[in-house]
């Protein structure tokens, strides 16, 4: 399990909403991923879970009221032991009071502190769909935004505007420690841009040529900018590959759309790093009109493609390349001729789909082997960049 929540403690205040019923799973992920986690509850939220579950979740006493010790003050004031005030679920109620400054339940009196104090705060909303439409909740959550609170998405299903999933709320979590922690080598304040994934190029009607490229290389390095504090923009084929969490997707189907939608990408948000990991197509079938016919030989003619990270040479942007096949490596150091190429990871065909291997990255001074599952390289890849 990635631990990149090691050594921090992170207060999880939860609110009287149903959804309040996954705050011992939430607690469990949290603790996976290293933290030491509070456990704070409103009055609303003990009538939907025992404050003992909680505390057993956390190995920690719940707190369900402010005593003489002024626990907001000990974890979320000046000099607190918290580095991470996370509301999770949070009600148009307290979303409401937190936004006007009122104070009058223990999540609120946390989250005032914590403003305050200028911490990193995280609100989950979960709520009824209208509700969650109502325009004074709108207006409340840009003014959350607006004071620099992170307000992760709920999931807009069956008529509620449920809960996130727990990945999500923690890659937030991850997410927030990370910039507010200037000690760490991290990506805050960075534009990460990545191309992932395979690209599907028509034959006729009802054929394509594509790759075995599964997206999961590109997934999980976009995963972990996100978790270093970038903003991230991913450029794949979502039809096949799905969303990332948490980034912005831009789906694409062909290579020529992939390589319009990176030339607008750079046009309109110009990113800091560009990520070329996916298997975009190096050739073009000529299409054929309707169906090929089955049962007989046919000959297929390739055009070759342009490749794509040449077109963001030379414009300031930093770039790392992956380069594919039994000459990688030499096909690696002929890539990073290039002044803005700064590394490259090179592979074997085997690796293409699969949930783990073995890479080399190579820098302009220097290489390394790394292995393991595309997460692990993932993090590798972002060490060694950074």
């Amino acid at each position: 399990m990635n631990r990149t929540l090691e050594n921090k403690h992170i207060v999880l205040a939860v609110t009287g909403s149903i959804a309040a019923v996954e705050a011992v799973k939430l607690v469990h992920e949290l603790r996976r991923r290293g933290a030491e986690v509070t456990g704070v509850l409103s009055q609303a939220a003990c009538g939907i879970i025992h404050s003992d579950a909680l505390t057993y979740a956390c190995a920690r006493p719940a707190l369900t009221t402010i005593t003489g010790m002024v626990e907001h003050v000990r974890y979320c004031g000046e000099g607190g032991e918290a580095d991470l005030l996370l509301i999770a679920p949070a009600t148009a109620n307290t979303i409401g009071k937190i936004a006007c400054g009122i104070d009058d339940t223990i999540v609120t009196t946390f989250a005032t502190t914590a403003i305050g104090r200028g911490m990193s705060v995280i609100i989950v909303p979960a709520m009824h769909e209208s509700m969650y439409h109502h325009p004074t909740v709108v207006r409340n959550l840009e003014t959350l935004h607006s004071m620099n609170i992170m307000v992760v998405p709920p999931r807009m299903e069956e008529g509620k505007a449920k809960i996130a999933v727990i990945e999500e709320i923690c890659l937030y979590a991850e997410h927030a420690v990370a910039a507010a922690d200037i000690t760490a080598r991290t990506l805050a304040g960075k534009r990460v841009l990545i191309t992932n994934g395979s690209c599907r190029e028509e034959l006729d009607d009802v054929r394509v040529l594509t790759t075995r490229s599964s997206g999961a290389m590109g997934r999980a390095l976009a995963l972990e900018a996100f978790r270093l504090g970038a903003e991230v923009a991913v450029v794949s084929n979502t039809a096949v590959h799905g969303d990332v969490p948490n980034v912005r997707n831009i789906c694409i189907r062909t290579a020529s759309d992939m390589h319009e939608a990176v030339m607008r990408e750079v046009a309109e948000n110009k990113p800091d790093i560009y990520i070329s990991a996916a298997a975009i197509s190096d050739f073009v079938p000529v299409r054929e009109t309707g169906k090929i016919p089955s049962g007989t030989a046919c000959t297929i003619q390739l055009q070759p493609l342009p490749k794509l990270i040449t077109r963001l040479y030379h414009q300031g942007i930093t770039i790392v390349g992956f380069k594919l096949g039994e000459d990688a490596e030499m096909e690696a150091h002929k890539l990073l001729e290039a002044d803005d190429v700064v590394l490259v990871a090179a592979n074997r065909p085997a690796v293409m789909g699969a949930a783990a291997g073995e890479y080399l990255l190579i820098k302009k001074n220097g290489s390394r082997k790394v292995s393991g599952s595309k997460a692990d390289i993932a993090r590798e890849l972002w060490s060694e960049l950074l």
